[in-house]
């Protein structure tokens, strides 16, 4: 458990200390709002959802996967697989998972509410990767939790999910540009910069598109898939419509507001 936290937060550091400096050297764009603003409120958002959810679930979802394994909990504890294949299986269910998680997000108004926290950011780079409203982290860890328990994942496997889930979401959020040769062959297999600014589109039609995290095969095989913005992808404007002033993304109380405030959009 020791050495799984460890892990997590040494790949955590260095993903996001290498996104952040090719950010800075080769920004893609420039933000509307002042950096160290941005960077205040999203941290924060980061550090208030993680104590959240050590509230839930205080040893993590490894604890989880442990109680299940003990307990001969889940898929995986009553069919004999080979380790290897139960972890890959556990991965792959576990990144549709999300998909169709953050699919629901958006679809289901009360969950949207919460979910638009993140996507009312004016602009794309790591820490947007990393801002999430409290009560979205907690909702997910709850989904999570019931999915190690019927799945059945091995304790790596859990490791491997949290830590791909982290990085893949700092990397896509990045505010790079990728060669386009490069970035269409990596989205035959994973979510770029250029295929997830898409879904931050102020367009519903737009943001209603490419919801995977690391795997970009489940926007092909479940018909959500847009290779190209209307505008392209220099022209495509971040964020909400209605959230796009300053004042509604540089203090963080707007922010754990916001899902509270208003009608449902």
């Amino acid at each position: 458990m020791i050495n799984d936290t460890w892990i997590r937060l040494g790949v955590f550091i260095t993903v996001l200390t290498v996104m952040m400096v090719w950010e800075s050297t080769k920004p893609n764009r420039l933000s509307a709002i002042h950096l160290t603003t941005r960077w205040l409120c999203n941290f924060t958002l980061m550090v208030l959802g993680a104590l959240l959810a050590r509230l839930i679930v205080p040893t993590g979802l490894a604890s989880i996967a442990i109680f299940a394994q003990h307990n001969q909990l889940g898929l995986c504890n009553q069919v004999s697989l080979p380790v290897w294949l139960s972890v890959l299986i556990s991965v792959v269910l576990f990144d549709c998972l999300i998909y169709w998680q953050h699919r629901l997000f958006h679809l289901v108004p009360m969950l949207w509410r919460v979910h638009k926290v993140h996507h009312a950011d004016p602009h794309l780079d790591a820490s947007t990767g990393l801002r999430f409203h409290p009560l979205e982290i907690a909702l997910s860890l709850l989904i999570k939790v019931a999915a190690v328990l019927l799945m059945g994942a091995p304790v790596v496997a859990i490791l491997i999910f949290e830590i791909l889930l982290n990085a893949t979401s700092i990397f896509s959020h990045s505010n790079i540009k990728l060669p386009i040769k490069i970035d269409h062959l990596l989205q035959k297999v994973i979510v770029t910069q250029a295929m997830h600014r898409i879904h931050h589109s102020q367009l519903t039609s737009e943001s209603n598109s490419n919801f995977g995290f690391n795997l970009s095969v489940w926007d092909r095989l479940f018909g959500s898939y847009i290779s190209n913005a209307k505008t392209g992808d220099s022209g495509i404007k971040l964020g909400l419509t209605k959230y796009a002033s300053e004042q509604s993304n540089a203090h963080l109380k707007a922010l754990l507001l916001m899902p509270f405030k208003g009608k449902p959009d």
